[in-house]
C-alpha cells in the first residue's frame, strides 16, 4: 500500500486545495496537497518537505486530521491528513495546475481526486482550525 500525506491547511478561515496537472486520470481534480511519504521519513517530515517542493513556502505540520483509504487499478493508497500551518515564503506552483483558498461553505463546488473525498466529507462536518 502506498503512503501519502494531505495537508488541511487553513488560512483566514479558508482552506487551500490544489488541482492536478497528471497523471492523466487524476488531471484536472483537485486535492489537498501533500505527496508519498519516502523510506524513512514520519508523515510529518514528508508534508514540511513537500510544502517546500511543491509550492516553496515553510510549514508546520499539527494534529492528525484523518485517513482514507482508496483502491483502483494502480493498488491501495493510504491518504493521512494533518492540520498544517503556513509558517512562511510566498506560493509558486511547482507541482500543480492551479491553487485555490476555498471557504469551507464552498469546497463540495469542486471536483476532488477520489482518496481526498472521505476528508472533504469529515472537513465539511467539522468546524476549521483557526
Amino acid at each position: 500500500m502506498k503512503r501519502v500525506t494531505a495537508a488541511i491547511l487553513v488560512h483566514n478561515e479558508r482552506i487551500l486545495i490544489a488541482q492536478r496537472r497528471g497523471p492523466e486520470n487524476l488531471a484536472g481534480k483537485w486535492e489537498f496537497p501533500g505527496g508519498k511519504i519516502e523510506n524513512n521519513e514520519t508523515a510529518q517530515e514528508c508534508l514540511i518537505r513537500e510544502m517546500k517542493e511543491e509550492f516553496g513556502i515553510d510549514a508546520v505540520v499539527g494534529e492528525f486530521f484523518g485517513e482514507s483509504t482508496y483502491h483502483d487499478d494502480n493498488g491501495a493508497v493510504q491518504l493521512l491528513a494533518y492540520h498544517t500551518f503556513w509558517e512562511g515564503g510566498s506560493f509558486v506552483l511547482n507541482a500543480h495546475a492551479a491553487i485555490r483558498w476555498v471557504p469551507l461553505n464552498r469546497i463540495q463546488e469542486f471536483e476532488f481526486a477520489p482518496a481526498d473525498k472521505p476528508l472533504v466529507e469529515k472537513l465539511r462536518q467539522r468546524r476549521l482550525p483557526t
